[in-house]
């Protein structure tokens, strides 16, 4: 099958770029630079020097390919999501930018288009489970996905394919976990909404088998990702990467003795999001957030409590203490093996702009979930 592949040198994109290219299929790849260009070659793929915004450039691309997987984004990294329009482009790009694949794609006569989205999309359901017919709360932060999704949607017909797929928030070999064991390491916390709240994740080894499966999987909305986990013990989880004993969460003091804080903190990342929808052939990878949750939970279960605990209060878990082998064993877990230092990432600098006066508040009512 011949593929092309818009943000193809992404972080998502350079990760199925080169599992496409090893199944068989011939690619062809988007790169607005030469370097680009020569780095998707070195992956096997082919190089159509052309922009998203471009449409005769995306039409003379998407030329006698049988899908299109559109794989652009643009993810504001760390405090620069802060900054007054920070995720304007990333917003033109599921919006503007999806639509203009879309209209290539049909003058080009593909008959199939696979469009990267976002499960933060989903309005909160609690404790229930979260399936691709579940409501969505569109937001000012989730009605850009929301609009690219409804491109794929009216392309599709009795004699065209239109695959959204709905992944978790990615860790891995990405920016944004980098970003966040940095500043764990500098004893900032990246904790966001209830810790008790739920979160649904993919790590970017994963990536690659989603989109395959995707090229022959029938028209409709698939979420993508691992078993959902309490947000507190993803938390815990990046934590014993970096080596840090407590569990922080933004908008609460410093949590004493390796304590989760017990309550919601702000509405920021709020939605409960659910199960992992197996595509054919696509089942969860062991290093898709596997943090000895059985274990973890009963050494917590078992761990001394708050002296004087408030009985209208839930009790407050303690952290265990971590031995070096148990950090390099879950750091295997959940990040594999080796972390690289860098990333193939085409979607900027990591920014790490300074927060503003009152960024806490802030930060809880205007950030939009993140979505690697």
């Amino acid at each position: 099958m011949r593929v092309a592949v818009t943000g193809a040198t992404g972080v998502i994109g350079s990760v199925v770029v080169p599992f496409l290219v090893s199944s068989g299929h011939d690619v062809v790849g988007l790169a607005r630079t030469p370097e680009k260009a020569r780095f998707l070659e070195a992956l096997g793929a082919s190089a159509a020097r052309t922009t998203l915004f471009d449409g005769d450039g995306l039409a003379a691309m998407f030329d006698g390919a049988d899908a299109v997987c559109n794989l652009a984004t643009h993810i504001p990294i760390g405090l620069s999501g802060l900054r007054p329009g920070a995720w304007r482009v990333n917003d033109r790009l599921r919006t503007e930018g999806v639509r203009r694949v879309v209209e290539a794609a049909r003058e080009a006569g593909v008959r199939r288009v696979v469009q990267e989205s976002v499960s933060f999309l989903y309005a909160d359901q609690g404790d229930e489970w979260v399936a691709e017919d579940s409501p969505l709360a569109i937001t000012r932060a989730t009605e850009p996905a929301s609009v690219g999704e409804s491109h794929v949607q009216e392309y599709a017909c009795g004699s065209r394919t239109g695959v959204v797929l709905r992944l978790g928030t990615i860790i891995g070999d990405d920016p944004m976990t980098r970003f966040q064991l940095r500043s764990l390491r500098h004893g900032r916390p990246i904790g966001l909404g209830s810790p008790e709240g739920w979160a649904h994740v993919v790590h970017t080894d994963d990536l690659a088998g989603a989109v395959l499966a995707a090229l022959s999987a029938p028209s409709g909305v698939y979420n993508v990702g691992a078993e959902p986990v309490r947000r507190f013990e993803m938390v815990a989880g990046f934590a014993a990467h970096a080596g840090r004993e407590s569990i922080d969460f933004h908008g609460t003091p410093a949590a004493p003795r390796r304590r989760c804080p017990p309550r919601a903190v702000g509405p920021v990342a709020a939605r409960e999001l659910g199960p992992l929808h197996r595509l054919d052939g696509v089942e969860p990878a062991a290093r898709q957030v596997r943090l000895d949750l059985v274990r973890l939970r009963e050494t917590q279960r078992d761990a001394a409590m708050s002296p004087t605990p408030d009985p209208d209060e839930r009790p407050v878990p303690a952290t265990p203490e971590l031995s070096e082998a148990e950090r390099r064993r879950r750091r295997a877990l959940v990040f594999g093996d080796v972390l690289p230092d860098s990333t193939r990432d085409e979607r900027g600098d990591e920014g790490e702009g300074e927060p503003r006066e009152g960024s806490d508040e802030w930060f809880r009512r205007q950030v939009p979930p993140h979505h690697g």
